[in-house]
């Protein structure tokens, strides 16, 4: 069986949801629009220049989680699916799921952004599995902090590892879907890595490297 591994924020989104969670918190005055907003935009400019301290980024992220209910949360998220998420859902994103997945290929989300987040999109995208960071979760309720190691950088071929030693499965080709600078670690190890609308260093890597840029916008 082969292997059809995706990126998600600007790769089969035309937006990054992790950042747009945010504002949607701006937005609703869940938390407060000027300080918050000042700070999901330093964060994000971090990570689109590969500079980002995902660790710092996460107690950031995920500290909003811990104040709420899994239930008010829920809502909210139902409300940013259909306000933020499904405009920027790309069809020929879901034609390159289904075309990998009617020839047979295994289709995978890899993310760094977490799993509260991320896993109600997967779903809508028709894609089962996802790779994304976890937030830890106790009676019930968030934490604010997250479990193992976040999916970011390296950090997505431990968690690919894992993953593949958990499925008991030999994948004899691999394909990497990305829009980023930060994915090129796991790009390195994909038999056949694909840059997708990517980012200037992206952009740059494939060109001089040989690996197909393609648009789904």
């Amino acid at each position: 069986m082969n292997l059809a591994i995706f990126d998600l924020d600007n790769t089969l989104l035309a937006g990054d949801s992790d950042y747009l969670w945010g504002r949607f918190l701006c937005e609703r005055g869940i938390v407060d629009p000027e300080l918050y907003e000042a700070a999901n935009q330093r964060f994000y400019e971090a990570y689109k220049q590969g500079t980002l301290d995902i660790d710092a980024f996460l107690r950031f992220s995920l500290a909003p989680l811990a104040l709420h209910s899994v239930e008010q949360l829920n809502a909210w998220h139902a409300e940013f699916m259909r306000e933020l998420i499904e405009p920027i859902i790309l069809p020929q994103s879901i034609e390159l799921i289904e075309k990998h997945r009617a020839r047979g290929d295994y289709p995978l989300i890899i993310t760094a952004t977490n799993a509260f987040v991320t896993e109600p999109i997967a779903r809508r995208l028709g894609v089962r599995d996802i790779l994304a960071t976890q937030p830890e979760m106790q009676d019930g309720r968030y934490t604010g902090h997250y479990l193992g190691t976040p999916t970011f950088q390296q950090g997505k071929i431990k968690a690919l590892h894992d993953w593949t030693q958990a499925q008991g499965a030999a994948f004899e080709k691999t394909w990497f879907y990305s829009d980023s600078r930060n994915d090129l670690p796991l790009l390195e190890q994909v038999t056949h890595p694909v840059a997708v609308d990517a980012d200037p260093v992206l952009t740059a890597e494939a060109a001089r490297r040989g690996w197909p840029h393609i648009s789904l916008r």
